[in-house]
């Protein structure tokens, strides 16, 4: 979709301007998220040039803030920077989805989460290589919440429907926002108690993976392993119910 530039190159020059905290607050909520020699400035150098591109882009009169629309391009301009360094594997995808997959025909044999124990049983793994596996994995969490559920560049991505943007919607969107924002509330209501927890402090609270560890008394790699565990879930019931 083009946007066409409605604004003057002075009023774009304001919206980077007074929109550059946006690229401090995602570059924060994903540092933990990304490969370790994918650096701090990396990661700010690409969120600015999706700043950049948003307010290029931006038309006021699509009726979106461009707040929810600059971030949007923010992540997209670092998920993109990340895809470039290759370290997203196949390998790495197929491990992401064999294990929701198999959580996923565990919970209808079961009729509820599976432990990390059923769930290593079945891959014919033990427990300590499964949760090693659980940490491989974990950064693309960050790239399958990222992704959008349709192919516009305002379209709702998965951790949209964890945050509410409050932006400014017409009827039909926001209704449709709802019923998406319904689909994952139920969801989260199937996770087990300590993933929601992680979710619930990670997304809503803002708190580091180091700061949750702190919390609830457990190492800060537990804490990845249950916030990738959880996205995994999340991703793959998600995914299905909007088949």
């Amino acid at each position: 979709m083009i946007y066409h530039q409605a604004t003057p190159s002075e009023d774009r020059s304001k919206l980077i301007r007074d929109n550059l905290y946006l690229v401090d607050i995602l570059v924060h909520r994903m540092v933990t998220q990304v490969p370790t020699f994918m650096g701090h400035d990396d990661m700010k150098s690409a969120g600015m040039l999706g700043l950049i591109d948003a307010a290029n882009k931006f038309d006021a009169s699509k009726n979106i803030l461009f707040k929810t629309f600059a971030e949007h391009r923010i992540r997209g301009s670092i998920l993109d920077e990340m895809r470039k360094l290759d370290w997203f594997s196949r390998s790495l995808r197929d491990k992401q989805n064999r294990i929701g997959r198999t959580i996923q025909e565990l919970e209808r044999t079961l009729g509820r989460s599976p432990e990390d124990s059923e769930v290593a049983d079945a891959l014919e793994m033990g427990v300590e290589e499964y949760q090693k596996m659980l940490g491989e994995v974990s950064h693309l969490g960050c790239v399958s919440l990222n992704e959008t559920l349709d192919h516009s560049d305002e379209g709702r991505s998965f951790l949209d429907s964890l945050i509410d943007e409050r932006s400014s919607l017409q009827p039909a969107e926001r209704l449709e926002n709802h019923e998406l924002t319904r689909v994952v509330a139920g969801i989260l209501e199937e996770l087990s108690e300590k993933e929601r927890l992680v979710i619930s402090l990670y997304y809503y609270e803002e708190l580091t993976q180091k700061e949750i560890a702190e919390v609830l008394q457990v190492s800060e790699g537990r804490i990845s392993q249950l916030h990738s565990q959880a996205l995994i879930k999340l991703k793959t019931k998600l995914q299905s119910r909007l088949l």
